[in-house]
C-alpha cells in the first residue's frame, strides 16, 4: 500500500505486493466464487480466478454462452450450473443479484444498477457485503495483462460492509481477478465517470470525430483511402500510441508549427461546446 499524489490529491493505492498468494489463499480459503454471466468480463475474470487456484463456478442460463463455457473447461454439474443453483453454492456472487443469502458477498464490476436502483430494481439485502472491482479496460485486456504477469488498474469500492471485512475482501478480490493496482472509489463516482467517459473520449467522441472528419474530407473531393488514412489509421496506429507513451505536451512539442497552431486554436473552439 502506498499513497500517491495525483493532481494535488493524495490517494491510497493497493498493489499486487500487498496481497501475495498466501494472503489471498487465507482470505478466500473457504469461499466459492460464483460468476454469473459469461460475457467479456465474466469469462476472463473467472478464468483468472481459476488460474489463481480458487474455487470458481459459473452460473448461466442454458443459452448461447453455455457451449463457450464448456469449451473453456467449465464442467457441467461440477463448475457449471444454472443460475439459481450456482448462487446457492457460491459465497462471493459476482453478478447483479438482489436475493442473496445471509452472509454472502455481492460483487459488481459497475455501479450502475446500485446507483440507479429506482430504474433497475436492484436493492441488495442488508445482511450481506456489497463490493465492486471495476477493471479499467475490457475483459479481454484483463485476461491479457494477467497472462503477461502485469495486471490491469482497477477501482475498488464498498457499498455495504455487513461482515466488517468487506474492504479487505474487495481489495483481495481485485488482485485475484487480475488487477495490478487498485484505486479507491465509490459506486456513485465510478458510475458517473464511466458514463461520462464512454460518452466522451473513450468512445462517442472518437467515433463522432472519425465520422465527421471522414465525411468532410470525402465531400471536399478526397478519396476514401486518403480520408481513412488521415482520419483513422494515422490516429490509431501512430499518434494515439505516442500520446499514451509521452503525453500531449510532448505531442505539441514534436509537431510542426502549423499543426500546433491549428490544434490549439481548434481545441479552444471545441471546448466551448
Amino acid at each position: 500500500m502506498k499513497v500517491i499524489n495525483f493532481g494535488g490529491v493524495n490517494e491510497t493505492v493497493y498493489e499486487i505486493s500487498n496481497f501475495p498468494q498466501e494472503k489471498l489463499d487465507e482470505i478466500f480459503k473457504d469461499d466459492v466464487f460464483t460468476v454469473i454471466g459469461y460475457g467479456t468480463q465474466g469469462r476472463n475474470q473467472s478464468r483468472n480466478l481459476r488460474d489463481m487456484g480458487f474455487n470458481v463456478i459459473i452460473g448461466l442460463r442454458k443459452g448461447p454462452s453455455w457451449k463457450p463455457a464448456k469449451e473453456d473447461g467449465w464442467i457441467e454439474g461440477e463448475s457449471l450450473f444454472e443460475i439459481i443453483e450456482a448462487c446457492q453454492k457460491g459465497i462471493i456472487i459476482m453478478n447483479l443479484l438482489s436475493d442473496a443469502v445471509h452472509g454472502k458477498t455481492l460483487y459488481f464490476s459497475h455501479g450502475f444498477s446500485i446507483v440507479f436502483k429506482e430504474k433497475t430494481g436492484v436493492v441488495p439485502p442488508e445482511d450481506c457485503d456489497v463490493i465492486m472491482v471495476a477493471p479499467k479496460g475490457s475483459g479481454t485486456t484483463v485476461r491479457t495483462l494477467f497472462l503477461e504477469g502485469r495486471g490491469i488498474n482497477s477501482s475498488v469500492a464498498v457499498f455495504q460492509n455487513y461482515s466488517g471485512k468487506a474492504e479487505e475482501r474487495a481489495h483481495a478480490a481485485g488482485i485475484a481477478i487480475g488487477s495490478g493496482c487498485l484505486y479507491p472509489t465509490t459506486f456513485e463516482r465510478k458510475t458517473y465517470t464511466y458514463l461520462t467517459g464512454e460518452r466522451g473520449t473513450l468512445m462517442s467522441c472518437i467515433q463522432g470525430c472519425f465520422k465527421a472528419q471522414f465525411e468532410v474530407l470525402i465531400v471536399n473531393g478526397h478519396t476514401p483511402s486518403e480520408a481513412f488514412n488521415k482520419t483513422v489509421k494515422e490516429a490509431t496506429q501512430s499518434l494515439y500510441l505516442l500520446v499514451g507513451k509521452n503525453g500531449m505536451d510532448w505531442m505539441y512539442d514534436n509537431c510542426s508549427t502549423i499543426a500546433c497552431r491549428g490544434a490549439l486554436d481548434w481545441m479552444e473552439i471545441l471546448c466551448c461546446y
